[in-house]
């Protein structure tokens, strides 16, 4: 048993250690290397204030790294108190169904962890991005959003639990095919409930309709070829001065939102040349690609987790009953850490889709500079560390770094006037 909790340890307690020492390492990197390219981050990028820039990094990640130490040192704490092991066993006195039990165990988890997160989630929102400037909520706004996201989290856990222990307690030798199925379900399912029913909880969506931006709007979809009526702006400046973009749904529920933000900060070309990049991941089939891709890492997560259950070392370790949900909760802890340094496996595919877009984007603009304009812009407004380190890119970045994006896109722009150009000296 000396031996498993070695290995427990080591396990989650090296691999919180490693992504530490990656972002400590990554803030260097940035610091140094915006400090050695000062002039261009000033005059490309359009930050003025490079310290205030490297300044966000180091809080951010001070910030994150606090968290994830008090995070772990608690759960340790939960598990070789016994605390964890007493409150399994006294929740296994309560007489419900097991199913019920579970739900109720995994819907404490999720209260725990929220209330928890709390102070972390006060002290990013009112003093780091409040003193960088991008804080827009009041105190009230804040608790109603924690109020409401705590909810939200509650009915989709219970959901998911739920499905996942009735699918155990049916079918104990292929549980694990059931709850894959399930799973693939609840992602498709999100595509149309997140847009539809989630974000109106948090935020407000307009219309965009006849203006000058709906009219760039229908521009960049006739030359993308697309069809899309739902366009929206969103009041993310009721929250923060953050600004983004994105497309969600598929068939007739496909959507895709502008941040009000963004349409403050960007010219039409470069609202254009943002929508043209999130378009690809449609017209390139990156959606569907991308869910293929969780839903082959959920089954391999699934197949582990029909193992590691089954062990009676899982349980005895921490002197806690063997029951379904809390052998999910406690293999967890084991599978996470894996799932984490599996990252870069999973970053791959969405670093070619990103750079796939970015072609997309360049093909239906007919030129990179607006799109490497708007990314400029991103990552003055939203003081964006540009230069990762490359160790940390790997385990954390689904996008490739800025100045990576920029030059590809540009030289992507080049060739495509030559080749323009060429064809009609040509004709």
């Amino acid at each position: 048993m000396l031996e498993l909790h070695a290995a427990f340890l080591a396990l989650v307690g090296g691999t919180e250690l490693f992504f530490a020492a990656l972002a400590l390492l990554n803030v260097r990197h940035g610091a140094e290397t915006v400090a050695e390219r000062a002039q261009w981050v000033s005059e490309r990028l359009g930050v003025a204030d490079t310290e205030r820039l490297v300044a966000y990094q180091r809080a951010g990640t001070g910030l994150s790294l606090l968290r994830s130490v008090v995070g772990l040192a608690v759960v340790l704490l939960v598990l070789y108190s016994g605390l964890f092991g007493d409150v399994v066993a006294a929740l296994e006195g309560v007489a419900l169904p097991p199913v019920a039990r579970g739900v109720i165990f995994f819907a404490a988890l999720v209260v725990v962890a929220r209330v928890a997160s709390a102070p972390f989630s006060l002290y990013e929102t009112f003093v780091v991005e409040e003193q960088f400037g991008f804080n827009q909520q009041s105190p009230r706004l804040w608790l109603r959003d924690f109020v409401v996201g705590l909810v939200v989290s509650l009915v989709l856990v219970a959901i998911v639990a739920g499905g996942v222990l009735l699918t155990l307690e049916l079918f104990p030798e292929w549980w694990w095919v059931g709850a894959w199925g399930l799973f693939v379900a609840f992602s498709l399912a999100m595509l149309v409930i997140y847009p539809r029913v989630i974000a109106p909880l948090f935020y407000d969506f307009e219309p965009v309709e006849t203006s000058d931006l709906r009219d760039a709007v229908d521009d960049v979809f006739e030359r993308a070829g697309f069809d899309c009526e739902q366009v929206y702006t969103m009041d993310a400046s009721s929250r923060s001065s953050h600004s983004n973009a994105y497309f969600v749904g598929f068939g007739r529920t496909k959507r895709v939102v502008l941040f009000d933000t963004l349409i403050d900060q960007m010219d039409h070309e470069e609202i254009k040349s943002v929508l043209a990049h999130e378009l690809a991941h449609w017209k390139r089939g990156h959606i569907w690609k991308q869910l293929a891709s969780s839903a082959l890492r959920i089954g391999i997560v699934l197949v582990i987790f029909s193992v590691l259950i089954e062990q009676p070392w899982l349980y005895e370790m921490f002197g806690v009953p063997e029951t379904a949900y809390a052998g999910l909760a406690l293999g967890t802890l084991w599978i996470e850490p894996l799932v984490r340094l599996s990252a870069p496996l999973e970053n791959r595919l969405s670093l070619r889709h990103e750079r796939e877009a970015d072609s997309f984007a360049v093909d239906v603009m007919g030129s990179g500079s607006a799109l490497a304009d708007a990314l400029a812009n991103l990552t003055s407004e939203n003081l964006a560390n540009p230069f990762p380190h490359p160790l940390y890119a790997t385990f954390h970045y689904t996008h490739p770094p800025i100045p990576d994006r920029i030059r590809y896109i540009e030289r992507q722009g080049d060739s495509g006037n030559a080749d323009g150009h060429a064809g009609e000296a040509a004709g």
